[in-house]
């Protein structure tokens, strides 16, 4: 195990690959990116009086330095033990793969990526095989289990992956409470549990900073999640230092060729992680070919001020009517809208198509803590059965509706991920966008279905209606969650809370506009009263009518977790940029535009007023590249933003 793991180990163990295995079965330590920079090495560590079998290994390199030394390798089945006992038979040719797609939603709308491939091949004392299949990219690496053989009945019982993480690296891992993923990322220098419940599990995405160099990162997660395959998380109860990959199910049917999720590490510096595409890279295509539905975009959202303002048609005649005026092209009408008073959901939709917006409408799940004793929102099992969920779907879009946001899922079982693509293949038959909420993170799905603007898992401001928690917290928070949750996909956090829900907000005004930058979401629902909105200076609401929800283009300019952040972000020829403060005193941001392509010759600048409680707005002024290269001076827990045009 991994207590034997050390450096006379490995060489053993890769020699006896080349020599005990016939000369058909290479050297493997040379396995590298496009570029040279990142390359792995897959050992066999054979135990004591062992020469055949053994257990696998990998390690992680990046620029020559080692970034993640001794992970674990390996699956077993109710049929198979594809872990204890496996001897190297082949190592397949390097091949290339290149990705070249266009995403509606993301940091991107171009993405392209170039890898490399290779198949390591063993078998077990029964002669079972099994496949591990490694990418390896500029900025990241990825594997992936393969069964070329499966027998009758088979099916995987656990999944024997495990990182080895030392104390006193700093990582910021989000707990894992309760299958779900609304918890903060707090930075640790060891794998403690530090009085979180569900002690010692963890969920992705998990960043990592290497011990080798303190500008190396990883950031850990997984991607391509297919039919009949179930979500997984980690646990270090056993061992502090070592990260157990943990399956949510354990009756995952093998059939031949059957292939796992990709574990994937995003690695590089912070900007290599935040600007990486990596997750939708290794998804599958597009299952969608006519897409011009789809329009990602901002939506005016009922919930953060009035909780149960869905209830009342009065409410929601006033957020649709704030969609028009500040030409938000979406209102959603949130849950409980079957118990509306004043008014009925027919004569909403109707309001709403006849002002020119475009309605999306909160169904439950159905699938989780819903029922008459529970206090979960209705509507109840709407959509949990096929005929009933492909009426409802026909209904809405009958009725003008443009998506829907599906809320309170179960974990991730394969059951539930079965689940979400029934729903979200059964939204695009209907050409409806879908939003997921309470439930799982991305995995690449927004490449494979368009339609899927974005998921909630986060801790996002919608808790300023639960608890003080994130008042305090929601600083570092903002400014830990763009390396962190954002990395991986859309995130509807609803950033842009200028007054106050039934908790306080201590960020600024100026860190709370930025947020709508720094944040990425298909979707953007903009969660403040309309009075907030009308009240705002005219420079503001044009921001906010203009500001974009997708893009062409992402840059981090700089910024570490839980201190700042500095995001530039472009649409067509026009780049925002927005930068928060994350801490509880003044600090300057740089900005450094070096890295920033198509550079305009005009900016405005968004800075807080002294109080924190209004905005000091420059005219737009040209300027050139060599005087943005400066620090933004902001207020505690302060932000800007920047337009260049």
């Amino acid at each position: 195990m991994l207590k034997y793991l050390n450096k006379s180990a490995i060489l053993l163990s890769v020699m006896s690959i080349v020599a005990g295995c016939g000369s058909e079965v290479p050297s493997v330590t040379n396995f590298t990116s496009p570029n040279g920079d990142v390359s792995v090495k897959v050992t066999t560590l054979f135990s004591e009086g062992q020469s055949e079998y053994g257990n696998l290994y990998c390690s992680l390199h990046v620029d020559g330095k080692l970034l993640m030394d001794g992970i674990e390798l390996g699956i077993v089945t109710n049929k198979q033990d594809y872990y204890s006992q496996l001897k190297p038979i082949n190592v397949g040719p390097i091949k290339t793969v290149r990705h070249n797609y266009t995403m509606l939603t993301g940091k991107r709308s171009q993405c392209s990526n170039l890898g490399h491939e290779r198949v390591y091949s063993f078998k077990n004392p029964a002669g079972a095989q099994l496949d591990v299949i490694f990418r390896i990219y500029n900025d990241g690496i990825a594997f992936s289990y393969r069964i070329p053989a499966a027998e009758e009945g088979e099916i995987i019982l656990s999944e024997n992956t495990a990182y080895p993480i030392k104390d006193g690296t700093k990582r910021w891992i989000q707990p894992h409470v309760g299958g779900g993923y609304e918890e903060f990322f707090p930075l640790a220098t060891d794998g403690a549990s530090h009085g979180w419940r569900d002690r010692n599990k963890w969920s992705y995405p998990a960043l990592v900073q290497a011990a080798s160099d303190d500008e190396l990162f990883m950031l850990i997660t997984e991607s391509n999640m297919r039919r009949n395959h179930c979500g997984s998380y980690l646990d270090n109860s056993k061992q502090s230092q070592l990260y157990q990959l943990t399956l949510f199910s354990q009756d995952q049917p093998v059939e031949n060729n059957w292939q796992s999720p990709w574990r994937l590490f995003i690695v590089g510096e912070l900007d290599d992680i935040v600007e990486s595409t990596l997750v939708t890279d290794l998804a599958d295509p597009s299952t969608i070919s006519d897409t011009e539905w789809i329009q990602p975009g901002n939506v005016s959202w009922i919930y953060w001020a009035y909780n149960h303002g869905s209830q009342e048609y009065s409410i929601i005649k006033e957020y649709i009517d704030l969609a028009k005026y500040m030409q938000w092209p979406y209102m959603l009408i949130d849950a409980e809208w079957d118990v509306m008073r004043g008014g009925n959901i027919e004569q909403a939709l109707k309001y709403a198509v006849d002002n020119d917006i475009k309605p999306l409408l909160w169904y439950n799940s159905g699938t989780n803590w819903a029922g008459p004793n529970s206090g979960a929102p209705t509507p109840w099992y709407s959509l949990n059965k096929k005929e009933d969920r492909v009426k409802e779907f026909a209904w809405l879009k009958a009725n003008g509706g443009a998506g829907v946001k599906i809320d309170f899922f179960r974990p991730d079982n394969m059951e539930t991920m079965n689940y979400y693509l029934d729903l979200i293949e059964d939204a695009a038959d209907a050409k409806l966008m879908a939003n997921f909420h309470g439930g799982t993170i991305p995995r690449g799905w927004q490449r494979t279905y368009p339609n899927l603007m974005t998921f909630e898992a986060v801790y996002g401001a919608e808790w300023y209606n639960n608890n003080r928690t994130l008042t305090n917290k929601a600083a570092a928070h903002n400014a830990t969650l763009p390396f962190t949750r954002n990395v991986i996909g859309s995130m509807d956090y609803t950033p842009g809370t200028f007054t106050d829900s039934q908790n306080p907000h201590i960020t600024t005004h100026a860190h709370e506009l930025a947020l709508m930058v720094i944040f990425e979401s298909g979707l953007q629902h903009r969660p403040d009263r309309p009075s907030a909105y009308y009240e705002m200076p005219q420079e503001i609401r044009q921001l906010l009518t203009e500001l974009p929800t997708a893009w062409d283009d992402t840059k981090l300019v700089s910024g570490y977790p839980g201190e700042d952040v500095v995001m530039a972000r472009r649409k067509g020829k026009v780049w925002y940029i927005g930068g928060i403060n994350g801490t509880d005193a003044p600090r300057n941001l740089d900005l450094d535009l070096d890295e920033i392509e198509h550079f305009g010759n005009t900016i405005q600048f968004i800075t807080d007023r002294e109080d924190g409680k209004g905005f000091v707005i420059s005219n737009p002024e040209r300027i050139s590249r060599q005087e943005l290269d400066r620090a933004i001076k902001t207020l505690p827990r302060g932000g800007f933003v920047a337009v260049i045009k």
